[in-house]
């Protein structure tokens, strides 16, 4: 992190390794000069761009200048690099060797360019792909609005310094800024909002006392892949997490140890906590002035009961933010190799939840039981008798395939295929558990064939054929 922005650099050679190095000075908006009998054609427009010089000859110990900032050595001949490396000592100037990381005064990290922010990985060039590697993994996590979020902090610094004399009050109303609402709606594309609720925290901070916030948060099937980075990283500023018995460990897991993590799960004939409950304490706990984030499996507006929890929070003027996942028709169906549409098989898919209420199951059966289309059935598990009675009852083929997935997208998936009448004995002999997913339709027989996902599992007949 030095600013070179109008210095001098000399880098001595012109091939790839160079060029490479070029772009990374220019980009800082150095002034480059390039000494190399022969340079690709992109140094060359570099260093004339940025208003430096190509040389077209050999190094000469008279080409090292006291104005340079920095020297490097980017040739393929190490005797020749050794050379330049005494010369720079000689007028200390820091010099980088590419053929010999410990002759070097400094080495060029991986970087991160969220303008004016810069994020860098280095290995100390043990091993500069992997340096690469794991900047290429933080580059996913950080979106280009922390770019915008920074620029926002600068515009504001003097006047927050204004408003708080303290180092400490300054640290604290920064962190409220850049962990809550103004930095997320900056993250959301509304800088306006996120400037004119930084303006009325400096105006008025007593009336934002206690205001916290909320986020309805889709975790997806249960693969932590398939979480999505903006449910990742709220999750990670989250000081409150109600989460349901849908999510998975794994993404539990993700969450920081000092956060507060409440259970408030549902399983059949059992609510741990009612809805209604669920809905004050989300209210209770943004209005402590937390960060509360309500975790549920799949999708949160897809038979998660989301439109509730918010109509809530909207009511009682809380703010809130709501993160969609991959529900878990999506997840489960291509993890288990079954499109759900096909041209071939089905033009429409229909979503339907099997929840027994009052030992039954009440579904438009008219509607589920056509042909070319196919029929996604939630908490189907228990009511799988009913479902398989009523659709042939309503005109469906007996031999309809039907595949039940158990445990989608995780390590002990598996995948129970029939047919819609010989289904609930397989699933019974089987002994599946929840949570589970329904498919009809023909696009299960593409089962066999489009099937990409190993599980990683001793259990040997979660793979049952279509009789």
């Amino acid at each position: 992190m030095f600013n070179v922005s109008g210095r001098r650099f000399l880098i001595v050679g012109g091939g790839n390794i160079a060029t490479r190095r070029a772009r990374v000075i220019d980009q800082a908006g150095a002034v480059i000069n390039v000494v190399a009998k022969s340079a690709t054609e992109e140094i060359k427009n570099i260093a004339i761009q940025g208003g430096g010089i190509h040389i077209e000859r050999s190094w000469t110990a008279e080409d090292i200048a006291e104005d340079y900032a920095f020297v490097i050595a980017a040739t393929d001949d190490h005797q020749l690099n050794d050379e330049i490396r005494e010369a720079c000592l000689a007028m200390n100037i820091p010099v980088n060797v590419i053929t010999d990381a410990s002759s070097s005064d400094f080495t060029f990290p991986s970087a991160i360019y969220r303008p004016p922010m810069t994020i860098a990985v280095s290995s100390g060039s043990a091993s500069p792909l992997l340096a690469r590697l794991l900047a290429e993994r933080i580059n996913a996590l950080i979106p280009d609005s922390y770019g915008r979020l920074a620029a926002m902090v600068g515009k504001y610094r003097h006047k927050v310094r204004e408003a708080f004399a303290s180092p400490d009050d300054r640290k604290h109303f920064w962190g409220r800024v850049l962990r809550g609402a103004v930095a997320e709606h900056v993250f959301s594309g509304n800088p306006e909002d996120a400037e004119a609720l930084l303006e009325s925290y400096l105006d008025e901070p007593e009336n934002h006392i206690g205001v916290g916030e909320v986020y309805l948060i889709g975790a997806g099937p249960g693969d932590p892949d398939l979480l999505t980075f903006r449910a990742y990283r709220l999750l990670q500023q989250s000081q409150v997490v109600l989460y349901d018995r849908l999510v998975s460990k794994p993404i539990l897991d993700m969450v920081s140890s000092e956060t507060t993590m409440i259970h408030v799960g549902k399983r059949r004939s059992h609510h741990a906590v009612p809805q209604a409950d669920i809905n004050e304490m989300l209210v209770e706990h943004a209005r402590k002035g937390l960060r509360v984030a309500r975790l549920k499996g799949g999708d949160p507006f897809i038979f998660g009961r989301g439109g509730e929890e918010i109509e809530k929070l909207a009511e009682q003027r809380i703010p809130f933010q709501i993160v969609p996942g991959i529900t878990a028709a999506s997840g489960c169906a291509s993890y288990s190799g079954i499109p759900l549409t096909h041209r071939d098989h089905a033009q429409s898919v229909r979503f339907a939840t099997g929840h027994l209420r009052d030992d039954t199951v009440n579904l438009p059966w008219d509607q589920l039981a056509v042909e070319d289309q196919t029929v996604v059935i939630y908490m189907g598990l228990s009511g799988l008798p009913i479902i398989s009675e009523q659709l042939i009852k309503h005109g469906m083929s007996p031999d309809m395939p039907a595949s039940l997935i158990e445990q989608g997208t995780m390590p002990d998936q598996r995948i129970h295929c029939a047919t819609i009448s010989t289904l609930p004995a397989l699933v019974e002999r089987a002994s599946a558990k929840a949570p589970t997913l329904l498919i009809i339709g023909t696009v299960v027989e593409l089962h066999r064939k489009l099937r990409w996902f190993r599980e990683n599992t001793d259990i040997k007949d979660s793979q049952l054929e279509i009789n």
